[in-house]
């Protein structure tokens, strides 16, 4: 009879315990939430802030890139991404023949640097390290995107007949003392032209250096050499409807072939000019907006027919306006793909064409340098 009182008093101290129990738990699941909100309110606005500088760097950059098509010198209207034709016609101008060239290239150096192979050198290279340098784009970033060798760096362009110098970040600052040096073309230009500031850049105090945002024209300065290292974003050399450095994404490819006007105005007190224009000719036929077209009708052509125009157009700019005594120019082509046997064809078509309008240039083997992969 006892034990009816006893298991009731147990019961009792176990309903008092978990009533003690709960406001304990309550409380800690009360301040899991409220910290669970705060951390997600505190990530939100991060987001925010990133999104908005995001949205300033964007309009920068059309702010900046509507100003320079405000000063288009074509006097032909804009030609950029909003850009359509009224009507399209097939371009019936000349043809690129493919032809077959064996000639040597002629330079005026003792030894051609352009001719020469990749060596594997693991002592003397890389010479800088992507997490090292503070402009490397994401775009190249290989290793922080999980790439799981290195050895990919460690290759050296040797020349057959000589031997470059061992890379001098000052020195080479030394040489452009004074000097603006630009890269002109599409993303493997831009893709060159960091990699030459992770070179450069180690050497020059913090407080001594700049770079703009992104924008058409981008510059990085070094004050204590009153030098510049520049990139200007034209993938198709002469003026056309992808000229904006961030929305160039478009379904059809428009171009002016008769004017590097726009681009060049910014080529004219350079010293060192690096061109490349290659993979953008690559995506099917292009239209052509001839400057004196003022009713919208534009001509289709083939991508290489386009490529001779635009080119030709690059040629009578750089030997109407480059002293070779003054400046030197560089055209860097890209190699073979290799991913098509038919490609080789193409290729040697493309050759022929850069050595063609190069042979046009009184200055060539002066002011030009070609590099033909």
């Amino acid at each position: 009879m006892d034990k009816v009182p006893l298991l009731s008093l147990s019961i009792s101290r176990m309903i008092q315990k978990k009533k003690t129990q709960v406001p304990l738990i309550a409380t800690v699941v009360f301040l899991f939430v409220l910290c669970t909100i705060f951390y997600n309110e505190r990530r939100f606005q991060e987001i925010n802030r990133k999104e908005n500088r995001k949205r300033d760097d964007i309009g920068d950059v059309k702010e900046s890139f509507s100003s320079l098509n405000s000063k288009d010198p074509s006097g032909s209207g804009i030609l950029d991404r909003f850009s359509t034709c009224n009507s399209t016609v097939k371009y019936n101008g000349p043809k690129t023949p493919l032809l077959q060239s064996d000639e040597e290239e002629k330079t005026m150096d003792s030894c051609n640097v352009f001719w020469g192979t990749w060596v594997f050198d693991n002592v003397s290279f890389p010479l800088y390290n992507e997490s090292d340098c503070p402009y490397m784009s994401d775009q190249l970033a290989c290793h922080k995107h999980g790439r799981p060798d290195l050895m990919y760096q460690n290759w050296r362009w040797q020349p057959h007949d000589c031997n470059l110098k061992r890379w001098n970040a000052t020195e080479m600052w030394d040489k452009l003392r004074g000097k603006r040096l630009m890269f002109v073309g599409d993303s493997l230009n831009r893709g060159q032209w960091i990699s030459m500031l992770c070179l450069l850049e180690s050497v020059i105090p913090a407080e001594k250096k700049s770079i703009t945002p992104n924008a058409p024209l981008t510059i990085f300065r070094a004050e204590e050499y009153n030098a510049t290292v520049e990139f200007q974003w034209a993938p198709l050399i002469v003026e056309s409807n992808a000229d904006d450095p961030v929305n160039h994404r478009l379904d059809e490819r428009i171009i002016r072939p008769d004017s590097v006007l726009r681009h060049a105005s910014e080529w004219e007190h350079v010293d060192i000019l690096v061109f490349n224009s290659y993979l953008w000719w690559r995506q099917g036929p292009v239209k052509l907006l001839w400057s004196n077209e003022k009713n919208g009708v534009c001509e289709e052509a083939e991508s290489l027919d386009a490529l001779e125009l635009a080119m030709d157009e690059w040629a009578k700019w750089i030997e109407s306006k480059v002293d070779p005594l003054k400046k030197k120019v560089f055209f860097v082509t890209m190699s073979p793909t290799h991913l098509w046997s038919r490609e080789g064809d193409r290729e040697r078509k493309e050759t022929v064409i850069m050595k063609r309008l190069l042979s046009k240039m009184k200055v060539i083997g002066e002011a030009v340098r070609i590099w033909l992969q």
